[in-house]
């Protein structure tokens, strides 16, 4: 196998573990719009702090698993909180009021952990057990990645068996497509809404915290994970939890290979990615008919 060869496949599963963390990323974002009809404008902000939250907690604890266990909760209890605060008020209005209020709250979100931590980078360090890389036969691999890859496809399979074999699932797969039948039923649709909302900004949260230890902890470290999400959410198909998936590693992989050849080209080819999409398929790859970006 020539080195040129295992240069890119080393490359291509950088990309994958880059796809990883926007998988589940754009997936949060997905599921509150494919659920709810919620475009949430503060996914990268709570991304963010979902990051900020890791950090903390795994410096108060001494432990990256803490954090990492703790935050995507933390976060996720406060994403529930904002639903039933101030999202819940606007469901059945104007795509666009959730959309301006969500915005709204990305600015103060971002702006207060600019006046509480700074503006500069923070780093965030990768847990001692994942420093150093693997010898694949090909090549050297870094551990930590590996490990984002691994802990995203359990994750992915943990939520396809909740929302697909459980009976909670069902619910909540049944809640968000018909509430007024299923409050007929006697279901509490608001706490439906309260663990689909609680749920996309958890896994928000989780992405920030995986991506720490790939890059610097900054305040504004979600405003291109927020692009990154919703070209992945629109190349998917909106509110397609497949689409998300798929189109997170096409995203990752293909950011990855360019930038091994023109690094000046690596966040154009997403968009570009994105429009070649929209040309041959207006819903996305996985998206319903009628249902555009």
């Amino acid at each position: 196998m020539t080195m040129d060869l295992s240069l890119i496949i080393m490359q291509l599963l950088s990309g994958i573990a880059l796809g990883a963390v926007l998988v589940i990323t754009a997936l949060g974002l997905t599921i509150v719009f494919g659920m709810l009809g919620v475009v949430n404008f503060a996914h990268g902000a709570l991304f963010m702090i979902g990051a900020y939250a890791g950090l903390y907690l795994a410096s108060l604890t001494g432990s990256f698993w803490w954090g990492l266990l703790l935050a995507p909760i933390l976060i996720g209890a406060f994403g529930m909180l904002i639903e039933f605060v101030l999202i819940r008020r606007l469901y059945g209005r104007s795509i666009d009021d959730p959309l301006l209020l969500t915005f709204g709250l990305s600015y103060i979100l971002v702006e207060g952990v600019r006046i509480v931590f700074g503006s500069d980078g923070i780093p965030f360090p990768t847990p001692p057990q994942l420093i150093g890389v693997l010898d694949l036969g090909i090549g050297f691999f870094p551990r930590y990645r590996l490990f984002v890859i691994v802990l995203v496809a359990v994750v992915l399979l943990a939520l396809w068996l909740a929302l697909e074999k459980t009976r909670i699932g069902l619910i909540v797969r049944a809640g968000a497509r018909d509430p007024v039948i299923m409050q007929v039923l006697g279901v509490d649709i608001g706490r439906v809404w309260l663990a689909i909302f609680g749920l996309g900004v958890g896994l928000a949260a989780l992405g920030g915290v995986l991506a720490g230890p790939m890059r610097s902890v900054n305040p504004e470290m979600g405003s291109l994970v927020l692009a990154e999400a919703f070209v992945v959410t629109v190349i998917g198909g909106l509110g397609s939890i497949v689409g998300a998936v798929v189109a997170g590693l096409m995203v990752g992989i293909s950011i990855s290979l360019v930038a091994l050849f023109a690094p000046e080209m690596a966040t154009i080819v997403m968009f570009a990615l994105m429009a070649v999409v929209l040309l041959i398929r207006p819903q996305g790859l996985f998206g319903v008919r009628g249902r555009t970006a």
